[in-house]
Formats: C-alpha cells, structure tokens, sequence
C-alpha cells in the first residue's frame, strides 16, 4: 500500500535552473508565493537540468538529495517550482516521505484561501477538481486493482470509479453555474453597450498594485495589500472623468508566470470583463526590476484569454519607490499616449491618468452630421435616449438627417449594436485600400 505522507506547513523547496530561465527572479517569486500560501520555508534546493527526468522530474541523485534535507529538516512537505505529472508526484513521495506539491498546486491553493465572493469559490473549486482529476490514484493505489487472497477482497477499482464519478458530476454542475455567471455578466455588458458606457478593466502581474490603483481611481475601498494575489474576485465600480463623463473601472485577478491553465479556463467568465473592455489599463510595477519581462508575460496570458487586441494603456505604477521618477505621460511618434507614471499610494499622476483615459476613448464630445435610412429608426431612438441629437430634419428622399454630438467611441458602440455602417470609416478604409 501506499499510504499519503501527513499534512504540515514546514517546507523544503526545490528550484530547478533550466536554459533561458531566470534563476534568481524566479527562486524569489517561488519563495514569495510559497509565503503567500502560509508556508514556512527550511530550505531551497537548487539544481540545473537540460531537461527534465520523465520519471522523478530532477533525477535520483538530486531526488536523493532533497530527501536528506527533508529527513535533516523534519519537513513535512516539498514544493516544485514547476509542474510536475502525477507519476513525478507519486514517484517522488515514496522517496522523501513527505507531499510533494507542484508550482500549479500551490497557486491554487492561494486562489482557494483568497476566495471570497460565491463566483470566486466557484472558479477556484472548478480549477481544483480538474487539477486533480488526474491525481486522484495517488489516494487509492493500494485500490488500483482487485486482489484476491483472504482479507485482501474489496472495493478495489469500484472504489476508484466511484470517486472519478463524483467529481465529474461535481466538475458539470460547477460548469453550469459558472455559465450562469458568464451569461449573467454578458447581460450586464450589454446593459453598459446600450447606455454607451464604455469599461476600463486594470490587468496586469500579481501585486503590481491594481487594487490599489482601483480604490484610488474610484473611491471604493476592495481589499488592497502588499502580496501576491490578494485581489480574486472581479469588482466593477463607475468612475468620472474631469469633463463629467462616466465610465465604468474594473479589477481583475493579477497574472503570474506560468499561470495553470485549469486556472485560467476556470477564471475565463471573468477575465472576459479584461477581453471585452474598451481600454485596458496594463498596470505595472515600476520599482520591479524584471518589470519588462512581467510586462511580456501578461501579454503572454492576454492573448491566450483572446485580448491580445483590446487597446490598452501601460500604467507605471510605485513611482514613489523609485528615485527622480516625476509623474508624466509618455507618447508614441503619432502623438497617441502609450504611457503614464503613476502613484497610487501617494495619487502622483491621477489626474494624468484621468486625461490618458478619456484621451484614449476619445469622450470628448463630437458634432456630426449622420444620413439614416427609415429602417434605422431604433439608431435614431438610441441617440435621443442619450440626448445627443441637435438637429433633426427629412429630406425629401426619406432620409432622416441627424445633427448628432456624442463622443466618437460611444457614437461607434451604437453602431455596432445595430449593425450600421459609418460611412465615414468606409471611405477611410476605402482610401487606405486605394
């Protein structure tokens, strides 16, 4: 039989140097998470590999090795800053007598502890499940198969069955009721597209100060604090802008490197809010000296959640822990700004921010003169719902001729949600084609 070494929190780490990984970096995040998680560390083994053992992940001697240090350590459990299979894991337990857990098991043993809202206790339990789902021999390998010989007959693989049934059923109905969530969420878009209330959501790495930069913005007061993931669950607030507009700001859960892909599956209702957005706000740590490699990996899960082509607006947050790092805006060669330096402990640089956003979508009102079709009598009737129409006369063709003053990103949402063509960005696409 093999039987699960015993709980405890006292922990002897192993990180594995591999070519083009940054070792330093990434032993001081592994150590900074495995704290995060309540952990307390007795050691770190480090180690270099080309690749790694299909077997125990690190090789025998390593293995060996790290098995001394728990025995010396009286640790009770060893952490991976990498992902192991469940073989590695089983493998690796019956040689240092203590749980292993790998670097995607600890990330969501965060996300679990963090959870507060209903929608984050779901995801997170969602994430779990389907981590272990193919975990769940390790529990029953003295049940793996029906053994014959008295007092040897049991439940065996029924056993087994059992619980792989149980949690497929549970992972179904968790599915159901996050769709419900998505679906919930969707119509509250909707809601905001109709009213043309465009959203800015704030991405960026874990702990480079969203939370923050969200109760400053907004007023609000979400749990903001100096450790890795300390926002789950995804808080939308209105904002006003310095020319009276209205917005609505979203929080989203930070990124990390190598973030597990159950995680990121099961948190795809609310990273939808960051694809949907009509402005992202990239917030950055800019006292962190691997900033430009944090700022590539967020990119990195951007595009896999498909919101590698929303707009966005890098926000260099902690200028305040930085030397002569003054408040300021930075633009490209076309005047558009890509940048702004921030505080968001100290409020250095809000009021620039304000004046990047509404410049970015372009809130400052437009006057326009638009020819509508009869049958688009509902564009007609979303534009006095917003009482942007100035002017309105018939020509003798039937046409509704509309004098309109909305801002631009707010007059094109409501294009879209009636699937009228401007034909103003026509004649400019035709120009550029030409």
């Amino acid at each position: 039989m093999f039987d699960r070494p015993r709980a405890g929190q006292n922990a002897v780490l192993v990180h594995v140097e591999f070519p083009g990984s940054d070792f330093d970096s990434d032993r001081a995040e592994f150590i900074e998470l495995v704290r995060s998680a309540g952990g307390h560390v007795l050691d770190v083994v480090g180690g270099t590999r080309k690749l790694p053992d299909a077997s125990l992940f690190v090789g025998s001697g390593k293995a060996q090795e790290v098995a001394e240090v728990v025995a010396a350590q009286c640790a009770e459990l060893v952490i991976f800053n990498h992902a192991l299979t469940p073989s590695q894991e089983r493998n690796l337990e019956k040689i240092l007598k203590a749980r292993v857990l790998d670097r995607a098991g600890l990330i969501l043993d965060i996300f679990a502890a963090r959870a507060r809202s209903h929608e984050g206790k779901l995801q997170v339990e969602l994430a779990q499940l389907q981590h272990i789902a193919t975990r769940l021999v390790r529990g029953w390998t003295h049940l793996e198969r029906q053994r014959g010989g008295i007092g040897l007959r049991g439940p065996g693989e029924s056993q087994l069955e059992t619980d792989r049934r149980l949690i497929r059923d549970r992972i179904a109905a968790l599915k159901r009721q996050i769709e419900a969530v998505r679906a919930r969420r969707a119509r509250s878009r909707v809601a905001r597209d109709k009213n043309a209330v465009p959203t800015v959501s704030l991405v960026g790495y874990t702990n480079a100060g969203k939370s923050t930069l969200f109760n400053t913005l907004t007023g609000e007061g979400v749990f903001a604090c100096d450790q890795l993931f300390a926002t789950l669950d995804t808080t939308v607030r209105r904002m006003a802008l310095a020319q009276g507009d209205g917005i609505v700001v979203a929080d989203t859960v930070g990124f990390i490197r190598d973030l597990p892909h159950d995680l990121v599956a099961a948190f795809r209702a609310t990273l939808e809010e960051a694809r949907d957005a009509a402005l992202l706000l990239h917030v950055v740590d800019a006292a962190d000296s691997e900033r430009m490699t944090r700022i590539t990996q967020v990119e990195g899960v951007l595009e896999e959640i498909g919101a590698a082509q929303a707009p966005r607006l890098e926000v260099f947050n902690k200028i305040d822990l930085r030397d002569d790092e003054p408040p300021r805006l930075e633009r490209d060669e076309c005047g558009v700004v890509r940048r702004v330096f921030v505080s968001a402990r100290t409020g250095e640089g809000i009021e620039l921010l304000r004046q990047a956003i509404a410049e970015r979508l372009a809130l400052t009102p437009e006057v326009r003169d638009l020819c509508l079709p009869p049958e688009q009598a509902k564009l007609r009737a979303l534009l006095y719902q917003q009482r942007a129409i100035q002017q309105e006369s018939v020509s003798e063709t039937g046409m509704m001729q509309l004098r309109v003053c909305l801002p631009a990103v707010q007059l094109q949402r409501l294009f879209r949600q009636v699937g009228f063509v401007d034909p103003q960005a026509s004649a400019a696409d035709a120009d550029a084609a030409f």
